[in-house]
Formats: structure tokens, C-alpha cells, sequence
């Protein structure tokens, strides 16, 4: 990204580097020349790796030192695996005691970084129904509403220590390689496609590449903090998404997965599937941020190349 007002050459530190975000946001940062800093949980291999355990809240905090930035995307994969009692405690502990690790680390360093991006999910508003909101709205119910919450609290000794912190609330990545959009594709491709439920729920979505592009503006903006949705600008409903990947896959979507069916595959996480989120990315749209993507069929031509 030529237009980034990091100095050249700057250090950003990345945790969750090897995920489907983390990973295509250290690529663009190579790209253009800058210093990743990867978080392992490891003994480092190279200079530009440090160690931390955020389930134990350790990290060599030496190793943060001359960070222009630190980006957190650690955590647990949402859609990974049924929600059981003990993979709800890890998708919190990994999200709320990472932040905790890395804002007490960030804060008590004798020269911060300037700006601290912390993962967050459009979750927090939980089911919006068919109403539109933005960053104004508070926080829904349920247990992606209250995890958000804890999450972004979790950050409070790096605001408190007066570096500026943003929380990236995350929409439904459109990516083939990762994340819970990969689990459509071989669906839609092989023709078992399909709406679920009713089709009427409304799922905000966004791009891999603007997703990207996104938390670089986040580090660049210089006046930005507090949560910024990470979406695109026109959510859809599940029906529309679906014939809408039928169209560019050149594929029948005549199945319908029923609301029960998705309770007794999923559990719990169906909810959040058949539940609606029409998310408006109100402070991002409002700080000159151009979406590269913003239809439906764009993010999923994207996907794909």
C-alpha cells in the first residue's frame, strides 16, 4: 500500500500472524517494506519473532521495543469446532487473556507504540434483526455479545497508558482459504448449496483484501480509535449471498438447510448463523475509506482469483 504513512522500514508487531487475517496482513506490510514482528509461542527463531503464552499472560516485552504498531488477531477460530463448554473457555481465554497480555505489555513500555489494533467481531451487536446500526449501537446478548465486551475491555492498560487503541470489529471474511466463508465453497461448488433457514437473516461480510486494507487505514489514521466496523457497505441477507455465489459459481442453490437441521449439526453456533447482523461501517466510510471490493460478487470474484 504506497499511500501508508508508516515510516519506511517500521516495525509492526502481529499476533495471530499465522492466521487467515494475520497472514495476508504481514505479507502486505512486507510488501511495502516494513518489519513484521511475529508473536510465537515458541522459543524464537529469528530476530524478528518474540515468544509469549497468552493463556499464561507472558511475553517478552523487550522484544515489542521500537514497534511503530502492535496488531492482535490471536485467538481461537470461531468456527473451528462445536461450541462446547470447554471451547467457549478457549475462544475467551485466547481473545480476553491475549489482549490482557499484550495491552499490560504495550503499556509498560518506556516508549509505546503509537497505535494498538485489537481484534473484535461485529458479535458484539448480536442479532440486529433487520435493523441497521453502526459503532453507536451497544451490545447485544449472547455469548459472541459478551466475549466482544470482555475483549475490548481486556485492552484498558494500553488506552489508560494514552496509546491509541482500536478495535477492529470484524464482519464475515469472504475468503476461500480460511475462516468460516472457506466452509462454503466446496459446498456451493459441488451444487449443495443452499440458503439457511429462512434466508432472511442479514450477514455483513467484507473482503480478505479490504479486510487488509482496512487494518492498514486503522494504523495510518492517525485520529481513529475506539471501534471501526469492518464491513462492507451493503449487508445482505443470506438468501441474496446465497444466489449471488450461485451466479458467480455458475451453480444451482435449490437446497435449504432447515433451522433444525443447523441446531442439531452445529449446537449452539447455529445461532449465530441463523441470527442477523446488519452491520454499517459508519467511522470507516466516514475516515475516506475506499472499498476495493464492496458487492457481494466482487468479494467472491476476489476469493477466488
Amino acid at each position: 500500500m504506497s499511500d501508508s504513512t508508516l515510516p519506511p522500514g517500521s516495525r509492526v508487531a502481529v499476533a495471530g500472524a499465522s492466521g487467515l487475517i494475520g497472514s495476508a496482513l504481514a505479507r502486505s506490510l512486507a510488501a511495502d517494506g516494513h518489519v513484521v514482528v511475529r508473536l510465537v509461542r515458541r522459543a524464537p527463531r529469528t530476530e524478528d519473532e518474540v515468544e509469549w503464552d497468552p493463556e499464561r499472560e507472558r511475553i517478552d516485552t523487550a522484544g515489542l521495543a521500537g514497534c511503530a504498531a502492535v496488531v492482535n488477531l490471536a485467538g481461537a477460530g470461531i468456527a473451528a469446532q462445536r461450541w462446547t463448554e470447554a471451547y467457549r473457555r478457549k475462544i475467551r481465554e485466547s481473545r480476553v487473556l491475549g489482549t490482557a497480555t499484550l495491552a499490560d505489555a504495550v503499556a509498560s513500555l518506556d516508549e509505546p507504540p503509537a497505535v494498538f489494533v485489537n481484534g473484535s467481531a461485529i458479535g458484539y451487536y448480536g442479532d440486529t434483526d433487520g435493523r441497521a446500526v453502526d459503532e453507536s449501537a451497544p451490545p447485544g446478548t449472547g455469548f459472541l455479545s459478551s466475549l466482544c465486551v470482555d475483549w475490548e475491555e481486556a485492552a484498558g492498560p494500553a488506552q489508560d497508558a494514552g496509546v491509541r487503541t482500536v478495535f477492529a470489529r470484524t464482519g464475515l471474511v469472504v475468503s476461500s482459504k480460511g475462516g468460516a466463508w472457506a466452509k462454503l465453497f466446496p459446498l456451493f461448488k459441488a451444487g449443495v448449496g443452499g440458503r439457511m433457514g429462512d434466508g432472511r437473516q442479514y450477514w455483513s461480510f467484507i473482503s480478505l483484501h479490504d479486510e487488509v486494507a482496512a487494518i492498514r487505514h486503522l494504523i495510518d489514521t492517525d485520529w481513529l480509535a475506539g471501534p471501526v466496523n469492518l464491513t462492507a457497505p451493503d449487508p445482505l441477507t443470506n438468501r441474496e449471498i446465497t444466489e449471488a455465489m450461485g451466479r458467480v459459481l455458475h451453480r444451482p442453490t435449490v437446497f435449504t438447510t432447515p433451522a433444525p437441521l443447523l441446531r442439531l449439526a452445529l449446537g449452539d453456533m447455529a445461532g449465530d448463523i441463523l441470527g442477523s447482523q446488519r452491520v454499517l461501517p459508519g467511522r470507516l466510510l466516514e475516515s475516506g475509506f475506499s472499498f476495493a471490493f464492496p458487492s457481494i460478487e466482487g468479494a467472491l470474484r476476489a476469493a477466488l482469483d
